[in-house]
């Protein structure tokens, strides 16, 4: 596949999932398959590109229909918490770390069958959390539109002739958006989050009013040209490298941090053994391995390599956040983003 038949595929992935929330299917889907005892019902944030293989692959195993429900973190999560006396998913697989956390008294403590074989620091961090991936963040360049304007991390993105340029969604609906402002306090703030207001403050008029719906509309709009850099999380970019687009992803010089996705099980949910069974067959080496080399994500296994197309990680900046703070924080910080992004216009 070319990259752009790659980032064609993204888009109909994208709006396919836009369909399935904006029409209501969702609430049906999961309805009617709450009483089908061969069934399992996720609910999913990830795009339908990365969804599905995996999804045929377990199917094909098991013998168990997977019905997904489809829409941003944040969405599902209020869903979560509005049907918990009465639960129509069984399994939340997405989200970070930082972001489940808040939620975890809404899901099933459930150790997964194949920890043993995971990295050690992405062995059970919370009781109902199995750890699924690893995403660094990134800053996603085109090519073709950079020119001879520098880009090796953060503080490049303040170059004027950026300005309008840098595709970012907005943290309160983006996950992986909620993350790079999480990595750009970090490490803009040399380990003070406090501190790092200041870079938010600068990047915020760069962006020069635009923030964007949702993950895709980043990597999507650097790809096709519409912006000259981007920020996002690695696998996002990552499709379009293996592909031949036009783009390379920059792992920031002030610092990166990687944010574990997470894969958890609804309280009370209907189809509990069904919901195991998922977990343990996207732990799996099988799974795994498929997501390292086809999806372009990095495993939390340890006998699963990294994808060849992606920097070595012992190459990267690392650093590290404050889980306590992160999670005190949370609503503080996206507020206080807000008010300094809307003082722009």
């Amino acid at each position: 596949m070319n990259w752009k038949k790659a980032a064609l595929a993204v888009g109909l992935a994208a709006l396919m999932t836009i369909g399935l929330t904006g029409c209501g299917g969702n609430k049906d889907i999961a309805q009617r398959s709450s009483s089908d005892e061969n069934t399992v019902v996720v609910y999913c944030p990830h795009p339908l590109a990365f969804i599905q293989p995996l999804v045929d692959e377990f199917e094909k195993e098991s013998g168990i229909k997977v019905d997904v429900v489809s829409a941003g973190t944040g969405e599902l999560l209020k869903r979560v918490e509005s049907e918990k006396k009465n639960p129509l998913g069984d399994v939340f697989w997405g989200g970070t770390v930082s972001t489940m956390k808040q939620k975890a008294d809404l899901f099933e403590d459930y150790t997964s069958s194949n920890e043993e074989h995971f990295q050690s620091q992405f062995k059970d961090p919370e009781g109902p959390i199995t750890l699924f991936t690893d995403m660094p963040n990134v800053i996603m360049v085109n090519t073709n539109l950079i020119g001879d304007i520098k880009v090796e991390g953060y503080e490049d993105l303040l170059n004027p002739a950026l300005k309008g340029k840098i595709a970012y969604a907005d943290p309160s609906k983006s996950d992986s958006s909620y993350e790079q402002l999480i990595n750009m306090l970090y490490a803009m703030g040399n380990g003070d989050p406090e501190q790092g207001w200041d870079y938010v403050t600068k990047l915020s008029k760069n962006l020069d009013g635009k923030l964007l719906s949702g993950s895709p509309a980043v990597y999507k709009g650097v790809a096709d040209g519409e912006y000259t850099v981007g920020l996002t999380f690695e696998e996002g970019g990552a499709r379009y490298v293996a592909d031949g687009a036009p783009v390379k992803l920059v792992y920031m010089k002030e610092g990166v941090t990687s944010a574990p996705t997470g894969i958890l099980i609804m309280k009370n949910a209907k189809h509990m053994e069904n919901a195991k069974k998922f977990i343990d067959f996207m732990t799996s080496r099988e799974a795994q391995t498929l997501i390292s080399q086809k999806l372009h994500r990095r495993s939390v296994r340890d006998d699963v390599p990294a994808p060849q197309e992606l920097m070595d990680m012992s190459k990267v900046h690392l650093i590290t956040t404050d889980i306590a703070t992160v999670d005190k924080n949370k609503k503080t910080w996206l507020n206080r983003f807000k008010d300094i992004f809307t003082g722009q216009q």
